[in-house]
């Protein structure tokens, strides 16, 4: 069970993607969540995976259990330092980037929207140097770090962040424009998602 429009919903689509896994994925709009959404999951969130008898509904334990469970690709690093490393990455992208989206998309016209567009802009721009050094986030593969970054990357122009295109961004726009041509990411995106970039 999926939201058509919501970033952490899109992160778990990019992983079944980039897997091949066959699934049905039932895209639930509004706030009307079907009971059975309720009664595998005690917050009454998305996304919600439902696997027989296992029910998640945390997005990292879904992405690992995922990954885990269909081995190949492979989105974790198998060395436990850079494992380590990359749930650090996610850890950080959560608390430092998700949390803004999330300002901005439930509370678009508020100080605190506004607030988090200029920081989540900034923040992106500082740290865009670093995509010069390898082809996805500090890693030579695509990762699950990189299953988290891209829905938010993918959603800037939509909420009203507009990237400055000069030498200093020009690794980070490099990069999202790998990401954006994966096979796995166009195969995740809904209509409403598609819409979100002219």
């Amino acid at each position: 069970y999926s939201s058509p429009t919501c970033h952490y919903s899109h992160r778990a689509r990019i992983v079944l993607a980039e897997k091949g896994i066959a699934v049905e994925v039932e895209q639930i709009e509004g706030n009307r969540l079907p009971q059975e959404v309720l009664d595998h999951n005690p917050y009454g969130t998305l996304p919600t995976l439902i696997d027989r008898e296992l029910s998640l509904f945390e997005t990292k334990v879904m992405m690992e259990y995922l990954d885990e469970r269909f081995p190949h690709p492979p989105l974790l690093p198998v060395y436990p330092v850079a494992r380590a490393l990359s749930r650090q990455y996610i850890h950080r992208i959560e608390n430092d980037w998700s949390s803004l989206l999330d300002t901005i998309v439930n509370k678009p016209t508020t100080k605190g929207a506004e607030t988090g567009r200029k920081e989540l802009r900034d923040s992106l721009v500082g740290i865009a140097p670093i995509f010069a050094d390898k082809p996805y986030f500090m890693s030579e593969e695509f990762t699950l770090v990189d299953c988290c970054l891209a829905p938010i990357l993918w959603r800037l122009e939509s909420v009203g962040i507009k990237l400055p295109n000069n030498r200093q961004t020009k690794p980070l726009l490099a990069y999202m424009d790998r990401l954006f041509s994966r096979e796995s990411f166009q195969e995740s995106l809904t209509e409403l998602e598609r819409e979100m970039r002219s």
